[in-house]
Order: structure tokens, then sequence, then C-alpha cells
């Protein structure tokens, strides 16, 4: 059994393109089979090698692995070639000389009658011998196809034109392309979305023509955005590199894309071998879905919660090395990310978060110092009962703080807020006494130093 996923590299790996490859790929899993990747770079105009190494990173990236390909139909003209003689040959296609003008005019009059605009067959008995290649189309009855999501649909042929099966300097067009190459590779379901679905029976009448068996289709509904609009560029982010820019785990974009358009019972969070168990053409809906990055971004933060630390650092390694953050030196970054998976909603949160265990900073968030930096009393205490310290732990550092209150008779947050901006210089930071455990002793007491500086300074 086999399925594929065959995007034109005319940009990057989209969100509608990569839960297209999501269903294809988990289809071939859950039925054992082999999932192919095929590049339908045709349109040589628009095509571009950066296009193709974007689409293979965001696969590489989201771990949709291939098993077959990728193959490029740019590779295989000669074989489209061959198809397209065997049509000429057979009297299943012509040679058709209708001018740009000719075709247009055409398209206006058919339009202005309320009728649909289809090319009128105008070449189809003058025996050419150069032009453009259009298919011959049955001129009667009906193509009937079950699709798998939408059901049983039937059109007429009197709707469907002879359509171009190559161009007047001998490329092959997408409809001959797309029929070659999933007789050929052995495509068994044809996974892609409903912008397709007008194309199916005309290729169907294709297959057909060339005495080949049908694949089954699957058309995806489309993904809305928020606002009930087709999924664009001003709904947020929609090339999968740059969810992974913006701190989102493969999976947790894997699991959220499963959901736009399948579920099963209320089941939100999916591992991937519980997607592939599951998955099932049958639970796709027909209604298009709705993107919402809010749900994305819960998502996102439930996976982080739970992920193991092996699993975030395997992909913080980028964002480390993106924000030249150097961890080498400082507290083993398996427990810093522990301690910050809790309070992380993505990866970039968790980098700024980290950030204050390996670096050094020069000063403090203004508004908040003014607030917090009044007492040199309290500071002045703290600093000398850490520096005292022999045991660097976060619950002997817990017993000081409070030694501090009892001391001065003071409230934990008169001690605590200001130890906090001390230790991360924008207050951004969980567990003091943990997160002073992990900065480490010395680089504790020079922060808390620099706070006695900077009340020093401003309290004339």
């Amino acid at each position: 059994m086999k399925s594929r996923f065959a995007p034109s590299p005319t940009g990057y790996l989209h969100i509608g393109g990569a839960r297209t490859a999501l269903f294809a790929w988990a289809w071939a899993k859950k039925q054992q089979g082999q999932f192919v990747l095929r590049i339908e770079d045709t349109d040589r105009e628009r095509s571009t090698q950066a296009s193709v190494d974007a689409i293979l990173d965001g696969m590489n990236w989201l771990g949709l692995t291939h098993d077959e390909g990728p193959f490029y139909q740019t590779q295989r003209f000669d074989r489209y070639q061959e198809i397209i003689e065997q049509l000429l040959s057979e009297d299943k296609a012509y040679y058709c000389e209708c001018s740009k003008e000719r075709l247009q005019v055409l398209r206006d009059e058919l339009t202005e009658k309320g009728e649909k605009a289809k090319y009128d067959g105008c070449c189809r008995d003058k025996k050419l011998k150069s032009g453009v290649v259009r298919f011959k189309n049955p001129l009667t009855g009906f193509v009937t196809f079950k699709d798998a999501v939408k059901g049983q649909i039937s059109i007429g042929n009197q709707e469907l034109d002879d359509l171009i099966i190559a161009r007047s300097d001998g490329t092959p067009t997408y409809n001959l392309t797309v029929v070659v190459d999933d007789h050929d590779m052995k495509i068994d379901t044809v996974i892609r979305g409903d912008d397709h679905i007008n194309n199916t029976p005309r290729q169907i009448n294709l297959y057909e023509a060339l005495g080949w068996g049908l694949p089954k289709f699957a058309h995806l509904p489309m993904i809305l955005g928020g606002d009930g609009a087709r999924l664009s560029k001003r709904h947020g982010a929609v090339s999968v590199m740059a969810y992974r820019d913006e701190g989102f785990l493969p999976e947790a974009l894997l699991n959220y894309l499963v959901r736009l358009g399948w579920s099963h019972g209320d089941q939100e969070v999916f591992s991937l071998s519980e997607i592939v168990e599951l998955f099932d053409l049958k639970n796709i809906n027909k209604a298009p879905a709705s993107f919402n990055q809010e749900k994305l971004l819960w998502l996102n933060q439930e996976y982080i919660k739970t992920s193991s630390v092996d699993n975030l650092l395997e992909n913080l390694a980028w964002h480390l090395d993106n924000q030249s953050v150097d961890t080498s030196t400082g507290p083993a970054i398996e427990a810093v990310v522990e301690h910050l998976q809790e309070r992380s909603k993505t990866l970039v949160e968790m980098v700024d978060g980290l950030k204050m265990f390996y670096q050094d900073f020069n000063q403090f968030d203004e508004k908040l110092s003014a607030k917090q930096f009044k007492d040199s009393q309290s500071i002045k205490l703290l600093l000398t009962k850490l520096e005292a310290l022999d045991d660097w732990m976060a619950s002997n550092i817990k017993e000081q703080i409070k030694q501090v209150c009892k001391e001065l008779d003071i409230g934990f947050g008169k001690i605590g807020q200001p130890f906090r901006l001390a230790l991360s210089g924008n207050g951004n930071a969980g567990n003091i006494d943990i997160v002073a455990q992990l900065v480490g002793k010395d680089r504790t007491l020079a922060r808390l130093q620099m706070a006695l500086d900077y009340i020093a300074q401003h309290s004339h």
C-alpha cells in the first residue's frame, strides 16, 4: 500500500501542505505501507531549489520521513513524452493552435451568457501537427467516483473540456504528470487538499483512456483562519519552519495539525504512534477546519511540560545556537531545562528564561528596580548570610531568606521580590531558592552586590 505527498516547490512548506503530508504519512504507516515524496517541479518558471530545500527541511523537522523519493518530475520528461505520443497515436489527443486572444474572446462570450468558460473543441478534428496538445475528453456520460471524505461525486463530461496535456514547447502539464506518476509509482490512495477536486474527473478520464486502474481518492477540507477566510499569511506564521523559529515542538505541531479536520472521540493529545494507530480516512470531517493559534500554543505548553529533558535539549540546540547562548560554563543545562519546563509556553521563552543562568547582565529592569530596590538593609543582611553559606543548596538558601524575614520582622515579599529581580535582572524567575542554587554562589552574591550599588546610586 502506498500514499504520496507531492508538493510544488514554488514556496515554503505551509501548514496546509504539512497537514496533507501528515495525513498521507499516517495512512501509509497505518497500512504498514510506503510513503512516497514527489516534487512536482514542472512549472520551471516558479520552481526554485530554495523551495525544494524548504520543503525537505520542513518534512525533516516534522519527522515525516519518506520511504521512497524524493522523485522529481523534471527528471521524468521522457516518460511523459512517451504517454503524450501514445495518446496522439491512438487519437485520444490532438494538437491545437488556437491563439490566446481567441481563447480569451471565447471565455468572455461564455461568461457573459452565464455559461461555464471552457474550450469549444475548435481544433479537435483538424489533424494539426503542432501547437499545444489537448486530451480528447469524452463528450457524453458521467464521471462518478467515491471520495473517501466527501462520498459519491458525479460530474457530466459535457462540463469538462479538452484539457491541455502538453504546452507548445512540449513540456507536460500537471494533470498529465500526476496521473502518470501515481500510476507508475503504484499509489493506492491519493490524499490531497480539496482544491484539487475539480481536477479529479479530468484525471479519471485520462486513467481510463490509458487503460489504467484508478487509485482511491481522499480530498481533505481546507483550513480556514479564525475569521473564516482561507488560511493565509495574515493569520500568522504559515510556513512550518516559522513555527520552529517561534519555539514550537514538532510533535506539538503534528498533534495540532492532525486535529485540523480529523478526530478520535474527544481526545486532544495524541502521540505520533497513537496517530498512526488510530488514523482512519473515515474520521476526516467534511467541513473546513479552523486554525486557532491559542490552541496551538496551549498544546505546545502541554508538550513542553511532559517532554523528556533529552527531547527538549535536542530541540533547544538550534535556538541556543541561533541566539549564541553558551551553556558550557554554569549549571548543568539539564537541571535548568527541568526547572523551566513548567513555566515555558515555547522554546524561545525557555531560552530567554535560561540566559540568566549563563550570561551576566549589567543593568536591571528600570521600572521594577525603582519599585523593588528601596531597602538596602534586608539585601545587605541576605548577602551577609549567603556569603557565609558553605553548602549552596536551595533548602539552605531558603532558610537564610526566612532568617532575614525573622530578624527584620518583614514579610517574605519584602525580600523575595528584590532578590528575584537581583537574580534575573527582569523579575522573571521561578522559585528563587532553586534559581539561586542554579545561578551559583558567586553570581548570586555579585548580583546582590549590584543591587546594593544601584540603591546607593539612587538614594540621594
